[in-house]
């Protein structure tokens, strides 16, 4: 019996303020701790930014594919390529270049 009553006059005269600091530890965990907010927070603001490379990358992916297809099947885009970036030409014509110096800018 003399236990329970030291227990009890502890407990009255500590326990609201153990109480208190037990929730303010769990308050600071649910804040700072390995899966709180500020965590939780960080996460989300790295799969945003994934999502946006993914999608940026999507977007490019696909202008590289449409790319790909006009160069297989489209003879003008690769007429252009011949004339521009190889300078070959067809029978008959001449090709004039006139050097980058040279060149007047609009």
């Amino acid at each position: 019996m003399p236990d329970q009553s030291k227990f009890a006059a502890i407990w009255t005269l500590y326990g609201r303020s153990i109480l208190v600091l037990c929730v303010f530890a769990l308050f600071l965990h649910d804040i700072f701790g390995t899966h709180g907010y500020l965590a939780m927070r960080r996460t989300k603001l790295d799969i945003e930014r994934v999502q946006s490379d993914i999608n940026r990358l999507a977007k490019e992916n696909a202008e590289l594919s449409d790319e790909v297809k006009s160069l297989k099947t489209d003879p003008h885009k690769i007429e252009s390529i011949a004339r521009d970036e190889l300078g070959l030409a067809k029978p008959n014509e001449v090709i004039i270049k006139i050097p980058q110096s040279q060149q007047s800018k609009p």
